[in-house]
């Protein structure tokens, strides 16, 4: 991989690969995080609105455009991070990069067509419950925090929405779209060099001072939240833990453990929850590891009649965690590492995926190599090591049942 940081300070992260199509990224530390002093919702209503014009160009226009130029492309707000991103042949990708390029310096953030934008996020907000997945972790961080932003959900509520104006896109605009808080990716066979002079000649110009937000760090509340939802027929349960007091070492060695517990027809949870109990038709762990959002996740579809039997099979593997761990040998977890590598190379193949993953982990961690780091994983992790975190993180979850 190869960086370049531009006269602005903009990050330029580029990694070649041999192929006829070039994925490429371009990010900001502005997702839904950053809305202090803003109302809810206003990082993700700005995404939406950049695609509404440009200076020189119309929403039909753009389409048209994105249309013709990108085999793949969209855009994502999240909690840490807005990313705008796509993939296009290499022929066209000087065309492709100048139009997203164009959508991001260049927005009209006009109050044409603005109202019916606020309409379609109102109408998405409304449908968002309707995967009752992410209606359950919505719930889970709604009652497990009092002020942190993940206590709402990206797009915020329905009154913070109908609140937002264009003036506060525009606010939102000008204090984090700028080139300190910017990080571009690019997969392609083309050259580094020709990449430096693309991307320099369309954004040496680009100004605007960073003031990083103030985030708020304040961790779960343990406890166990039930919430019955006319219509739905199964049952949803997701627990948390917090992980923010680990280092990067102790969340590599957590991530090990979650190979075991939760990933996989092999698993723990997988055996004794579906297997041997055939209580659930899907249940499985992960470790979310994001700049405020560091937690471990343990989530579980099933009956509404095997909710309970389904949490006592689950707080029974937690607690005997460490003595069941204690089992294994370092020939069993350099097989799970060994898992792990391969989970993590299979999803690096699509270019995409890697302009996204090194554009996410420079703006979050400020070191796009992360990516590559992770793949060769260098740490030595024993059986101890590992135990000691287990001790760490499985104490006080907080619990969400949606049925």
């Amino acid at each position: 991989m190869e960086k370049f940081v531009l006269n602005n300070g903009i990050r330029l992260l580029y990694e070649h690969r041999e192929s006829y199509v070039t994925s490429f990224c371009i990010g900001f530390d502005a997702g839904a995080n950053a809305e202090v002093d803003f109302k809810l919702g206003t990082a993700h209503a700005l995404e939406h609105m950049l695609f509404k014009g440009t200076t020189t160009l119309d929403e039909d226009e753009i389409n048209l455009k994105c249309d013709r130029l990108f085999g793949f492309n969209n855009a994502m707000t999240n909690f840490p991070y807005c990313i705008y991103y796509g993939t296009s042949s290499n022929e066209d990708f000087v065309e492709a990069f100048s139009l997203y390029s164009d959508i991001i310096l260049n927005p009209a953030l006009s109050e044409v067509g603005f109202k019916e934008e606020m309409d379609v996020i109102l109408q998405e907000f409304n449908e968002w419950k309707e995967d009752f997945g992410q209606y359950c972790e919505d719930e889970l961080f709604y009652n497990s925090y009092e002020r942190k932003r993940l206590k709402n959900i990206i797009i915020g509520t329905e009154v913070s929405i109908k609140e937002i104006h264009i003036d506060e896109l525009k606010r939102f605009y000008k204090r984090y779209y700028v080139p300190e808080n910017c990080v571009i990716s690019v997969i392609t066979s083309i050259s580094f060099e020709d990449i430096k002079t693309v991307v320099n000649n369309i954004f040496s110009d680009f100004k605007g001072e960073y003031i990083k937000p103030i985030y708020n760090n304040e961790s779960i509340s343990s406890g166990i939240h039930y919430k019955e939802v006319s219509g739905f027929e199964g049952a949803k349960i997701q627990y948390v833990y917090d992980i923010s007091m680990l280092d990067t070492k102790e969340v590599e060695a957590l991530r090990i453990f979650n190979m075991w517990l939760g990933e996989g027809v092999s698993s723990r949870l997988f055996d004794k929850v579906r297997t041997k109990g055939g209580l659930a038709y899907e249940i499985f762990s992960a470790v979310k590891n994001e700049a405020n959002i560091k937690l471990f996740s343990i989530n579980c579809s099933t009956s509404k009649n095997s909710v309970d039997r389904c949490i006592d099979i689950i707080d029974l593997l937690v607690d005997n965690a460490v003595g069941d761990f204690q089992t294994l040998t370092q020939v069993d977890i350099n097989y799970l590492i060994k898992r792990l590598k391969l989970k993590r190379a299979l999803d690096l193949e699509k270019s995409i995926v890697l302009a996204n993953r090194l554009t996410i982990y420079e703006l979050m961690y400020k070191r796009g190599k992360m990516v590559f780091d992770e793949l060769e994983f260098e740490y030595e992790i024993s059986n101890k090591d590992i135990i000691n975190v287990i001790k760490k993180v499985f104490v006080n979850p907080s619990k969400q049942v949606l049925w």
